[in-house]
């Protein structure tokens, strides 16, 4: 039986067609993360995947790349070949997982850690909304990143912008609009899914006060932003020892 005809097969139960599927499945590869709240276009190709989730994951196994789907959250993820999902072991040179590999700048890498760790602590206060989210503070970051990293915040709107702007294409962070991150009382709410894109070993190598230079990034993709991602080599990746 030819690839395609084994294809309508398996899809003919579901009702899902192969155009159907195909447009998912670039979706998973181009964005690394499907979450069904996104908007109305999300919620679709969510639906549609959890009628076919077996056969995408087949798919996506035939590339050595693991599907991991969150069911509470409603969420999917991808992780790459060599990485560990959520709930497995994960090898020792990898701080973050993801789906597609990606490279983080420093300041992204910093921010991201720092929110894993906030999080842990709105976990242990009580602090999460219904959904799972934590609300933080951009002050109440600062000063986190200060306390845990000795740094700051880049200096430049733009550059802090573009920071911000990358953990939402992760799905990591929501906020309003970019003009408020320069507002002293702004917020942003942390995505639960934070705790599966970061180990618990990267949160304990920051709490050893292990230099974020030292630490490993695999991280997903995401799609680009209008202005474009910064080049390779500003891009660094760390190793989490």
């Amino acid at each position: 039986m030819l690839l395609n005809e084994l294809l309508l097969k398996r899809l003919e139960p579901s009702g899902v067609t192969q155009d159907e599927l195909q447009v998912l499945l670039i979706r998973l590869m181009n964005y690394g993360v499907l979450l069904r709240e996104d908007s109305q276009v999300a919620r679709e190709l969510y639906d549609r995947f959890v009628r076919i989730e077996a056969l995408v994951g087949e798919l996506l196994a035939l590339f050595g790349i693991q599907l991991y789907h969150d069911r509470r959250f409603e969420y999917v993820r991808l992780y790459p070949p060599g990485s560990s999902m959520p709930g497995m072991d994960r090898s020792e040179d990898h701080a973050f997982g993801g789906s597609l590999r990606a490279g983080l700048t420093q300041h992204e890498v910093a921010l991201i850690l720092v929110l894993r760790a906030q999080y842990d602590k709105a976990v242990r206060e009580g602090r999460l909304d219904e959904r799972g989210f934590a609300i933080e503070p951009l002050e109440a970051i600062g000063l986190a990143m200060k306390n845990w990293l000795n740094r700051s915040l880049p200096e430049r709107a733009t550059e802090r912008r573009a920071v911000f702007r990358r953990l939402r294409q992760l799905r990591l962070i929501e906020y309003r609009e970019e003009d408020d991150l320069e507002q002293a009382e702004a917020w942003v709410r942390v995505h639960p899914m934070i705790v599966d894109f970061v180990s618990s070993d990267a949160i304990e190598a920051l709490q050893a006060e292990v230099p974020v230079g030292a630490a490993s990034v695999d991280a997903a993709t995401a799609s680009e932003d209008e202005s474009g991602q910064p080049g390779s080599d500003e891009r660094e990746h760390a190793h989490v020892s």
